[in-house]
């Protein structure tokens, strides 16, 4: 099974995506640790009821784990859709 490059194209991009993911999902109402944004796939998780725990997650399914990771990467993809209209509209 292939693994999954999980890094960002541009280097030093993770402190800025974490950043954008923290305040993302504030936005959303979530409490997130600034220091640990990643640690929000938990709250989600239980919302979704969904068991996530720290560690090993191989049993989750697919569709268990898009239940948690959907709602951060598509509320952080619209917010870099808006962010990058903002942009174009002021230039």
């Amino acid at each position: 099974m292939a693994r999954r490059n999980r890094r960002p194209l541009i280097p030093g991009a993770r402190e800025a995506l974490n950043q954008l993911k923290a305040d993302v999902m504030k936005k959303q109402g979530y409490d997130v640790n600034p220091d640990q944004p990643d640690d929000v796939k938990y709250e989600v998780s239980k919302e979704v009821d969904v068991p996530l725990h720290r560690g090993y997650n191989g049993a989750l399914t697919s569709k268990e784990a898009g239940k948690v990771g959907g709602p951060i990467g598509g509320n952080m993809v619209k917010e870099m859709i808006r962010m990058a209209q903002e942009q174009m509209r002021n230039k």
